[in-house]
């Protein structure tokens, strides 16, 4: 029989966890600031003990009063914690677990990996739900890829699911303050309990979660994910409850933190547990988890789905299924020495057991993507394309090019004004960017002329490529040979209002490969104000591992 500290060992996620681990065998030392509820919550569960401690506190000396063969911490939160207690850990020579889903905490526990392997101790960070189970899980879903180009995690827990105060600080500290994102082949800015989407959560066999409102949130998978995976993938985690008023009031208040620059609204924590048992009789007892990936295979786009379903309130209980494990694994020995995130340390077949025991179920759907936007606009046309043209278009969910542009605008004060409006570039040499995001067959273009950026989106429609640029859509032909293609204004329209030709942009755009290079010319002009903007450079794709910033 081990004997292991649980930091936090009787609060929402620490409770579970105590009572697999007394359930499996194991002696339990439950700690915590409060004696109290510590010896009261003991009182049930059999093989528990209760401890008073602090994990901000001197946890070196409880280590030594109270020798354990283990440590967990499922106290947090973590956003913004050091690291005194896996370093406690470590001169102590008592192996170290813990829960935390904290981006920076996660991360960083590799700089303790020196440390860790000179004590001769394994230091596990992030086993939770993220990066644990959802590493496991696209790991999985990559199997037989060539390259992984986008991964899509949402979580969307049951209101009813107990969470105290440290999981509502943790989620505050980055609600409304940039997240630092890896998409279009560099990384770019999102914004915490931004990018709202409703999610539709379904398998076979069981009733769907429709609808639920998810935002962004800033996990551990976001900096791991992308070295992870082949390819080196685009990641978004969003997370949200079933109540929909929750999701978009943190939505809400994401905007003035945001725009006045608040530090954090991690302070407002207390409020959040008086305000959840208020409305703890609102919603379902229904959890769900899906990590979505969309690779290729050749020259087939893939996606595929794995979703999980917990019903009976049981969706808090899937944080600490990873603990579990990888508790057993550590007092096994069969995890080495060294500090690491758990985002690899486990396959998603070992969840299986635990999930059987529980109403839990979970599938895995594939499905193939539809071809490249501009192939499904030229059809058997698109193959006669110059290899660095082809490669340029052949976006499946999200891609990449640097490059360079040279712009030239137009000088009178009507030219100038319809440029800035539109965002386009001020005439010079810019290190270019395009970054390409694809859902659903409609191609997002952002392209980044140094610190200025424009944003379009392409689709197509009856046979014609469709370019929008806010209320405005211009409707292209491909006309195209084997040295490149052009793009010829067939229409256009402002709010689904077609215009007139007459006073229609002129601009004839050109594609074409010289010197193994994917090459692009475009010259926008008005009828009676003259020119808009020109540009004209190059581009190449970035390439798998090949990070254009950091």
């Amino acid at each position: 029989m081990s004997r292991i500290l649980v930091l936090g060992g009787y609060g929402g996620f620490g409770a579970r966890l105590t009572r697999r681990l007394a359930g499996s065998g194991h002696h339990v030392l439950v700690a915590g600031r409060n004696v109290g509820k510590a010896a009261s919550f003991c009182a049930d569960v059999a093989g528990t003990e209760p401890v008073v401690a602090d994990r901000d506190g001197d946890i070196g000396r409880l280590l030594a009063e109270r020798r354990s063969d283990l440590l967990i911490d499922a106290a947090g939160p973590f956003q913004g914690s050091g690291q005194q207690v896996p370093l406690a850990c470590i001169r102590a020579s008592v192996p170290y677990l813990d829960l935390a889903d904290a981006r920076g905490f996660v991360t960083g526990i590799a700089a303790l990996d020196a440390a860790a392997r000179a004590a001769g101790v394994a230091v596990v960070a992030g086993a939770s739900s993220v990066p644990a189970l959802s590493g496991a899980v696209a790991r999985h879903l990559a199997e037989g890829l060539d390259a992984v180009r986008d991964v899509e995690i949402a979580i969307s827990a049951s209101n009813r699911a107990t969470s105290g105060r440290s999981v509502a600080a943790a989620i505050l500290s980055y609600v409304g303050r940039p997240i630092r994102l890896w998409r279009g082949r560099r990384w770019t800015r999102g914004w915490g309990w931004q990018e709202l989407r409703r999610k539709t959560f379904a398998i076979d066999g069981e009733p769907a979660l429709e609808g639920r409102w998810l935002a962004l949130a800033d996990v551990p998978d976001h900096d791991l994910m992308p070295d992870m995976l082949a390819g080196r993938p685009a990641v978004t985690f969003r997370a949200g409850t079933d109540i929909a008023f929750q999701t978009l009031g943190l939505w809400l208040l994401s905007w003035p933190v945001r725009w006045l620059g608040v530090k954090s609204l991690a302070r407002l924590a207390f409020i959040v547990p008086p305000l959840q048992r208020l409305t703890h009789s609102l919603g379902s007892e229904r959890s769900a988890m899906s990590v979505t990936l969309r690779g290729v295979a050749g020259d087939r786009g893939i996606e595929r789905r794995w979703t999980l379903i917990a019903n009976d309130g049981d969706g808090p209980e899937i944080p600490t299924l990873a603990t579990v494990l990888l508790a057993e694994a550590i007092l096994a020995g069969t995890i080495r020495p060294g500090a690491r995130d758990a985002g690899r340390l486990l396959d998603l077949e070992q969840f299986d057991l635990l999930f059987s025991s529980l109403s839990i179920r979970h599938q895995t759907v594939d499905s193939d993507l539809p071809p490249p936007l501009y192939e499904r606009v030229m059809g058997t046309r698109y193959a006669s394309l110059p290899q660095a043209v082809r490669e340029m278009h052949r976006v499946h969910a999200d891609s990449g090019a640097s490059g360079e542009a040279i712009v030239e605008r137009g000088h009178n004060f009507v030219a100038r004004f319809i440029a800035w409006a539109l965002r386009f570039p001020p005439a010079g040499r810019h290190q270019l960017h395009v970054a390409f995001t694809e859902r659903d067959g409609v191609e997002t273009w952002t392209r980044e002329f140094g610190p200025h950026s424009f944003t379009s989106r392409l689709s197509e429609r009856n046979g014609q490529l469709v370019e929008r640029f806010g209320p405005l859509r211009f409707r292209f032909g491909l006309p195209s040979d084997d040295s490149g293609l052009a793009m010829e204004l067939r229409g256009w329209d402002c709010l689904g209002i077609p215009l007139p030709m007459a006073l229609a942009p002129r601009s004839r755009a050109r594609e074409w490969q010289e010197d193994g290079r994917f090459r692009l010319d475009v010259p926008i002009a008005l009828p009676l104000v003259g020119l808009i903007v020109h540009y004209t450079g190059w581009l190449e794709p970035v390439r798998t591992g090949q990070p254009s910033n950091t």
